[in-house]
């Protein structure tokens, strides 16, 4: 994959003019302002000292001036936006649509002639961004993700972003501030979340191809109850460049498609290195489309027993179909055992403690970029959080209020350090499902406990409505946290339903994933969402 270039600015002098894209020059804080800050964190100074500091700080802010004045590099946007504008409600009975466009990329390419909806929380410069959430209403980007560059350079259209939940924070499809997004098997059921919009508008035929994020099962989940494919690569395989953040070491982009074809092939154009993303320390990319030879012969599946029989979340027609789809693995050419990891019962605990206090640290403190990390950090998204999070507070949805009241409350009281212990953790859950997956190829589970459960009553209690935002994530989660790609496929139906099953490999193995699920969809016992034997 090509380095994507920057334009590269002069730096001013000290003291010179303004240019065009300046932040303006920092000021002196008052005397008033260091004192208070003095206080507040136990420094014991006195006004004379105060006014010798505030002095001293004249020379660093010199520095400050200068950055402030530099223009910054900027990524040119390459293809023409053509009939940006909102979704007419004729063309939108699923809520689905955030905003519409015609985006045509290169004339030839491996994606050429396939529509991608895209994700809500992914800047696509000169279309409208909100996130979910009316704290960032107003905010249209002026550059596209990596990943937005590729598939247009790929060949591909841009049709549009899907709505996705409020700031990405959720698993259902209830809590975005456009409203809720339907399910397109049963109107009344959830369509999953964070990616509710993008994976509702593939199954439903309105794109082939969608470009999403999942932090917790956020491409997983919907792909799930919608019925489709969606993949969550390797961490740091799908560069995130220009993509909000929620928390860093749990971001990974990704893709949903109808089908594997298509997959291997949208994998093939976003996978791979674009030296501005710090979640890329390693990175293999494939010709992926080239592992779909329908053959299983000597694949090894582990159906990984702990991801079964979830007390209050399982349902026995959701464990069932699973089992007996890896039967049908079997039946292919695959070698189908029972593994254990007992430490995937406390895995979705772990990933909980790294949500809460990393999401309220990157999101909330850092306004959505944090710092700390070095690539390319997209300003005008850092301003529209810090905008939005400081003059409209009170529009956050109650997920994310419960979310930053507990993360600040931790934090403080704590001082980090259930995050530390969690993210210790992770490393030795990593470890367990290497162990696993040192015995076999993949791991085999159900996507979700459950299917597509009913969305919930506006009116009733948050006590009530709450926790169905991330009841179906104990199986989703825990990749999360380490990284393995993760990839669900449609692979059943029950009372009208889709089921999905999820695919686990070994970090950057990819391939084995979509090879599996290409046999599976050749036999034709379930393609795009409709069962069709």
């Amino acid at each position: 994959m090509t380095k994507d270039p920057l334009s590269l600015p002069q730096m001013p002098q000290a003291g010179s003019a303004a240019g065009p894209m300046a932040l303006g020059s920092p000021e002196l804080p008052s005397l008033e302002l260091l004192r208070s800050l003095s206080d507040e964190l136990g420094l014991a100074l006195g006004d004379s000292d105060l006014e010798a500091y505030r002095e001293l700080m004249r020379g660093p802010l010199a520095s400050f001036e200068v950055v402030a004045q530099a223009d910054q590099p900027t990524r040119a946007v390459r293809y023409a936006r053509e009939e940006v504008r909102p979704p007419r409600p004729e063309e939108n009975p699923l809520n689905a649509w955030y905003w519409k466009c015609s985006i045509k990329g290169r004339a030839e390419g491996p994606l050429r002639g396939k529509r991608v909806v895209v994700k809500d929380n992914i800047c696509v410069a000169g279309v409208p961004m909100m996130n979910g959430s009316r704290v960032l209403e107003g905010y249209i980007p002026d550059v596209d993700a990596t990943v937005v560059r590729r598939v247009l350079d790929a060949g591909a259209e841009i049709v549009g972003k899907g709505v996705c939940e409020h700031l990405s924070s959720g698993g259902s499809s209830f809590t975005s501030d456009t409203g809720p997004v339907r399910n397109p098997h049963d109107p009344c059921r959830s369509a999953g979340g964070s990616t509710s919009g993008p994976a509702a508008l593939v199954a439903n035929g309105e794109a082939e191809l969608a470009l999403g994020t999942d932090q917790g099962g956020s491409i997983r989940i919907p792909s799930s109850w919608c019925g489709v494919y969606g993949l969550k690569p390797t961490y740091g395989l799908v560069p995130y460049t220009g993509i909000s953040s929620a928390e860093l070491t749990q971001d990974h982009a990704g893709l949903m498609a109808a089908n594997t074809t298509d997959l291997a092939l949208l994998l093939e154009a976003v996978a791979g290195e674009d030296h501005l993303d710090p979640r890329q320390p390693s990175c293999r990319p494939e010709e992926y489309s080239r592992a779909l030879t329908g053959n299983l012969k000597g694949v090894r599946v582990g159906v990984l027993e702990e991801g079964f029989g979830w007390p209050n979340a399982s349902q026995d027609d959701v464990d069932r179909a699973v089992r007996e789809a890896a039967s049908r693995l079997a039946n292919l050419g695959a070698q189908v055992t029972r593994v254990s990891v007992a430490l995937h019962r406390q895995a979705h605990h772990i990933w909980r403690v790294i949500n809460v206090e990393g999401r309220t640290t990157l999101m909330f403190r850092g306004r959505g970029m944090g710092t700390n990390w070095r690539g390319y950090y997209a300003l005008g998204l850092h301003e529209a959080y810090a905008r939005g999070f400081r003059d409209r507070p009170h529009l956050l949805s109650e997920p994310v209020k419960l979310q930053i009241l507990l993360g600040e409350a931790l934090q403080r009281r704590y001082d980090g350090r259930y995050y530390a212990r969690a993210q210790n953790l992770a490393l030795a859950l990593r470890q367990a499902y290497d162990e696993a997956l040192a015995s076999v190829d993949l791991l085999l589970l159900p996507t979700t406990p459950m299917k597509a459960t009913a969305l919930p009553n506006p009116e009733s209690p948050m006590v009530e409505r709450y926790p169905r935002n991330l009841e179906m994530i104990p199986n989703t989660s825990p990749f999360n946290v380490t990284g393995h790609p993760a990839l669900s496929i449609p692979c059943a139906r029950s009372q009208g339903l889709p089921v999905g099953m999820m695919l686990v490999g070994r970090f950057f193995e990819e391939s084995t994933l979509l090879r599996m699920a290409h046999a599976y969809e050749a036999e034709g016992i379930y393609r795009f969402g409709r069962s069709v034997r």
